[in-house]
């Protein structure tokens, strides 16, 4: 669980850089639809490390198979959902637009492994 706890971390700082980044540095180079692409995975990522981070100590009270794998989706999600739309942003790449929706999924999956390894732990 440290790899995960260190990669919230990591996750929530660079989300903070990169929606200082998205502000000050993209804001006269991006659309604004472009723009509020990119700070729409800035703010996903954000909510998603403090998820990640919550996981973690509900693991070190409860520990949990289910946990683990609901921080491997919630990762997962980050990378996928939050990376995509960043690409999408800064490339206009059309084909990772399908990928955000499978970032979505591991979120949904996260959450719901989550509750499940709370209400089975009880």
């Amino acid at each position: 669980m440290q790899f995960y706890l260190v990669a919230a971390g990591l996750s929530a700082m660079l989300s903070v850089m990169l929606g200082a980044f998205a502000a000050h540095g993209l804001k006269a180079r991006l659309t604004e639809t472009m723009l509020a692409t990119f700070q729409t995975g800035v703010q996903y990522q954000f909510y998603h490390s403090l998820g990640l981070i919550l996981i973690v100590l509900l693991y070190r009270q409860q520990p949990s198979g289910l946990m683990m794998w609901s921080g491997t989706l919630m990762l997962a999600g980050m990378v996928l959902f939050s990376g995509s739309l960043y690409g999408l942003a800064l490339t206009r790449l059309s084909w990772l637009g399908p990928i955000t929706p499978l970032g979505g999924m591991c979120f949904v999956f996260a959450w719901l492994l989550l509750v499940i390894a709370v209400i089975k732990n009880g």
